[in-house]
């Protein structure tokens, strides 16, 4: 797991990455996480050397692989038995892998939490629907989706330190 301080300049990089992109399809936040998202997919581009893509199916490509980045927003740092989420229309985008990160809510600080094949998530992933309670902390899901530990993702590989990053 990697912690990112988050700088003015990047969100400003987000903000303007943003600026014309309507709410997507499928969307549970609506267009209030744009800018976050796109923090999340700037912020595993600088570290990692990967090139923006910013296709319906995946957000950056390194080395051929094409990886889509799921970031959400937290209170608090998180700890590795923490699950990450991908909604289930998700599960249709053709992309190589996903990376997750967290932000949080204040804005300062991000968590590279790490990277997994797609086909690895789902298998070893719990899918959960719209309405169930996930017994672990009583979270109501909003949408039918897949979880999985963050203890489960490999950590990424970093080749650049454009972005203040603490491991």
């Amino acid at each position: 797991m990697i912690e990112v301080k988050i700088t003015p300049e990047l969100v400003e990089r987000a903000k303007k990455k943003t600026a014309h992109v309507g709410v997507l399809q499928g969307s549970i936040t609506g267009s209030a996480s744009h800018v976050v998202g796109a923090i999340g997919e700037l912020i595993v581009a600088d570290l990692t050397g990967a090139t923006e893509a910013n296709t319906h199916d995946y957000d950056l490509i390194l080395d051929g692989k094409r990886i889509d980045v799921k970031t959400k927003r937290c209170n608090t740092p998180p700890k590795t038995y923490y699950d990450c989420s991908v909604a289930a229309h998700g599960s249709k985008q053709d992309c190589d892998s996903y990376v997750f990160v967290r932000i949080k809510i204040d804005g300062t600080r991000a968590w590279v939490l790490g990277e997994i094949d797609k086909r690895d998530f789902y298998k070893n992933a719990t899918h959960h629907r719209r309405g169930d309670v996930d017994p672990d902390n009583g979270f109501v899901f909003k949408a039918d989706c897949y979880n999985l530990a963050i203890s489960e993702l490999q950590d990424i590989e970093t080749q650049s330190t454009t972005v203040q990053a603490r491991s």
